[in-house]
C-alpha cells in the first residue's frame, strides 16, 4: 500500500468549492498523506478556458487515476453537455456505486436502509446519441445502446461486491416486457452471469413495480444493479429513502481510474454562505479510501460524521432546521469526533 497518494480535486461549481474544502480537511484529518491537485472544471473553467473539462483537468485524472469531485452545473436543455457525463465516457467509468444508508439523526420514513445501487455507466440513452430528425426542430430523438459486454461487467461488478461485502440478494431492474431487445439483453446477461455466484440470491423486477415496491417495503432489497437511465432514477428513490442527497455519496469507477463524488447539485443560491452540508463529499471521500485500501482511514471518517450527526447538535440546516450551524462548524465538530476517537482508541 502507498505511503502517500496524489489525488485530483475537482472544487466544483456554486457550493462545491465550499464542500470541498470542509471535504479535504476531513479527509486529510485521518492521516492519510495525500497531496491535492486542484484543478477547475465546470462554469470557472468556461470563464477561463472556454471550456467546461480542459484537457489539463483530464490530463490530471488520467495521471493520478483517482479524483475527488463536488457538484457540476449542467444547463437544462442547452448550453454544454454534462461535464460528469464526458468523465464518466473519457475513462469509461462504467459503474456507478451509489450507496442508500441509515443513519441516526436523520429524518427519514424507513430505519435500517442498507442499499447498493449498481448503476451502468456508460450506455443506454446517456451514450449521447441524440438528435434532430427534421429541419424544423420540432421532433427529437434518443438512441440507447445495450451492449453484452457492458450489460456483463456491470452485473459481473454486482456481483462481485456482493460476494466480497457478505451481500446475500441481487435485484437485476430491466424493463424487458415492453423493451424486449435491450431490455432481454440485459436481463438475459444478468441471468447468465448469476450461474456462477450461486451463493447469491438473484431475482429480477421490472421498474415501474420496482419503484413502487422500494418505497413499500425497501427491506427486502440489498444489491441492486440496473441500467443507465433506471439506475440514475433509482438511486435517487433510495437516497430520498434515507433522509434526501444531503448524505449521498458515489462512486465512477472504472479499470483504469475512479471518480468520487457528491450526487447532489452545486445549488448556487447557498454558494459561499457557509450553510452547505459537506458530509456527502466528505463521505465519497470515505468512499474514495476505501478504494485506495485506507480501510481503516474510511471507517474513522464515517464513524465521526455518523456521530455528529445522531446527535444532532453541529449539523448545518437541512439536518436541524430549528439550530443549524454553518459548514465550518460542522466540518470542526467531525474532526473534534474523530480526535476522540483516537483518544479512546490509545487508552483501551
Amino acid at each position: 500500500m502507498p505511503s502517500s497518494y496524489t489525488i485530483t480535486l475537482i472544487p466544483g461549481d456554486g457550493i462545491g468549492p465550499d464542500i470541498s474544502s470542509a471535504a479535504r480537511r476531513m479527509i486529510d484529518a485521518t492521516g492519510v498523506k495525500i497531496e491535492w491537485e486542484v484543478q477547475e472544471a465546470g462554469l470557472k473553467a468556461i470563464e477561463t478556458h472556454k471550456d467546461p473539462l480542459p484537457p489539463h483537468v483530464l490530463e490530471s485524472v488520467q495521471r493520478n487515476k483517482v479524483a475527488l469531485k463536488g457538484p457540476l452545473t449542467t444547463p437544462v436543455g442547452t448550453g454544454f453537455r454534462s461535464v460528469n457525463v464526458a468523465l464518466r465516457k473519457e475513462f469509461d467509468l462504467y459503474i456507478n456505486l451509489r450507496p442508500a444508508r441509515s443513519m441516526k439523526g436523520v429524518a427519514s420514513r424507513f430505519d435500517d436502509i442498507d442499499l447498493i445501487v449498481f448503476r451502468e455507466n456508460t450506455e443506454e440513452f446517456y451514450a449521447g446519441i441524440e438528435h434532430y430528425i427534421d429541419a424544423k426542430k420540432s421532433a427529437a430523438e434518443t438512441i440507447g445502446v445495450v451492449t453484452r459486454a457492458g450489460s456483463d461487467r456491470i452485473v459481473r461488478a454486482a456481483f462481485e461486491y456482493a460476494r466480497k461485502h457478505h451481500r446475500k440478494r441481487i435485484t437485476l431492474v430491466h424493463k424487458a416486457n415492453i423493451m424486449k431487445y435491450t431490455g432481454g439483453l440485459f436481463l438475459d446477461v444478468g441471468s447468465q452471469v448469476a450461474r456462477e455466484f450461486p451463493e447469491i440470491e438473484f431475482n429480477d423486477r421490472i421498474i415501474d413495480n420496482m419503484t413502487m415496491q422500494l418505497v413499500m417495503n425497501p427491506h427486502q432489497f440489498d444489491v441492486i444493479v440496473t441500467t443507465n437511465l433506471f439506475g440514475d432514477i433509482l438511486s435517487d428513490l433510495c437516497s430520498g429513502l434515507v433522509g434526501g442527497l444531503g448524505l449521498a455519496p458515489g462512486a465512477n469507477i472504472g479499470t483504469e481510474a475512479a471518480i468520487f463524488e457528491a450526487v447532489h447539485g452545486s445549488a448556487p443560491d447557498i454558494a459561499g454562505k457557509n450553510i452547505a452540508n459537506p458530509c456527502a463529499l466528505a463521505l465519497a471521500g470515505a468512499m474514495m479510501l476505501e478504494h485506495l485500501g485506507q480501510d481503516a482511514a474510511a471507517m474513522r471518517l464515517r464513524s465521526a460524521i455518523e456521530t455528529v450527526v445522531a446527535e444532532g447538535k453541529y449539523v448545518t440546516r437541512d439536518l436541524n432546521p430549528a439550530s443549524p450551524v454553518g459548514t465550518d462548524a460542522m466540518t470542526d465538530a467531525i474532526l473534534g469526533a474523530m480526535e476522540k476517537h483516537d483518544i479512546v482508541v490509545s487508552r483501551s
